[in-house]
């Protein structure tokens, strides 16, 4: 459903429970898309949780593989301009 954004304020807690009932809210200004209320259900689904860093290379199909990589010790790379 799309609110136009005096709606939405006036009626914020209709707003709220049909996100979490009936999906994804939209609200304009002036006629333009500005905004949409999730549920924070939809919303975990849409970002996903994220892992920090060294988690995510630790469960990578890769980890253990014995993949050797080589990197190039000189200080800078020479690049045609």
């Amino acid at each position: 459903m799309n609110w136009q954004l005096q709606d939405a304020k006036a009626r914020l807690s209709e707003l709220v429970k049909l996100a979490q009932q009936d999906g994804p809210q939209s609200i304009t200004v002036h006629g333009k898309p500005a905004a949409v209320v999730l549920s924070p259900a939809q919303y975990e689904r849409l970002v996903g949780k994220r892992l920090p860093f060294v988690e995510f290379i630790r469960r990578s199909p890769l980890a253990g593989s014995r993949i050797r990589t080589e990197r190039s010790r000189s200080p800078v790379r020479e690049v045609d301009l």
